[in-house]
């Protein structure tokens, strides 16, 4: 028998240095390239899936993965919805960093230690990245989303340009700011919330992202989806007329970005 030296059990033992929240609801078809992208990143890291009560077979896919020592899953008593399920997963995280990322999307290799170094460098506490548009069955529909490389609060007031699978943010940072009011775009409220404190972050203009187009998606209703930003605006404070203000300019930036 190899006896391990005090360092290698030291490592062993050590907390990773991200952990990936992934809700997942229906999506025994997809989790794998999600899991196998997660599993693509060149830095320490942990996954959490938690599985808000599948009915698909979830939990026998999820049995693939129970020997892996990075792996948690947890499963929800009840639905919960995802804001819920994300704020579980990062309440049981132990990394220094959070990274979301949806079971039906997926990361480019690299992602990670790409956004870790931009974070180191640039002083702040979250980053976000580009994404591509991703059919339904994983096929690219050919549009890139781009990303402008400072994330302001001021500027985000006026459309939302993080999506949360892409985005890395400190832990206590996540913490702090949980996902509230899944009746609208609760992790676009967290964002706002953490911009205004710590002030802005950063976004990598690559796509790094692979974002899976989804009929049953809270944005594929774009009426619902305008009501639902400008109850953003509420919820963070401001009053009818600053609202409509900050509402017109988002509209104008989404007609501007599907153009």
């Amino acid at each position: 028998m190899i006896e391990k030296n005090k360092k290698e059990e030291s490592a062993e033992k050590a907390d990773p240095l991200v952990s990936v929240i992934m809700p997942a609801f229906q999506v025994a078809g997809y989790i794998e390239k999600a899991i196998e992208s997660v599993f693509r990143q060149d830095v320490s890291l942990e996954l959490i899936v938690i599985d808000d009560c599948s009915q698909d077979g979830l939990e026998e896919v999820m049995k693939k993965y129970s020997d892996y020592g990075n792996v948690i899953y947890l499963k929800n008593k009840k639905n919960m919805g995802v804001a819920a399920s994300r704020n579980r997963g990062v309440a049981a995280a132990s990394g220094r960093y959070i990274a979301f990322l949806d079971s039906d999307d997926w990361w480019e290799a690299g992602k990670l230690s790409k956004q870790l170094k931009v974070m180191e460098k640039e002083h702040v506490v979250l980053c976000s990245t580009g994404r591509e548009l991703m059919e339904a069955d994983g096929n690219s529909t050919g549009k890139i989303i781009p990303v402008k490389e400072v994330l302001s609060y001021r500027r985000l007031l006026y459309g939302n340009s993080i999506n949360c699978s892409s985005v890395i943010v400190r832990a206590e940072a996540a913490r702090e700011y949980p996902m509230l009011h899944d009746d609208s775009h609760e992790d676009y409220i967290t964002w706002l919330k953490i911009l205004k404190k710590y002030g802005s972050g950063r976004a990598i203009n690559e796509p790094l992202l692979k974002y899976r187009l989804s009929e049953n998606g809270k944005s594929r209703n774009k009426i619902k989806s305008a009501r639902m930003t400008f109850a953003v605006y509420r919820y963070m404070g401001y009053g009818y007329i600053r609202s409509a203000c900050f509402f017109t300019g988002y509209a104008l930036n989404g007609i501007k970005k599907y153009l």
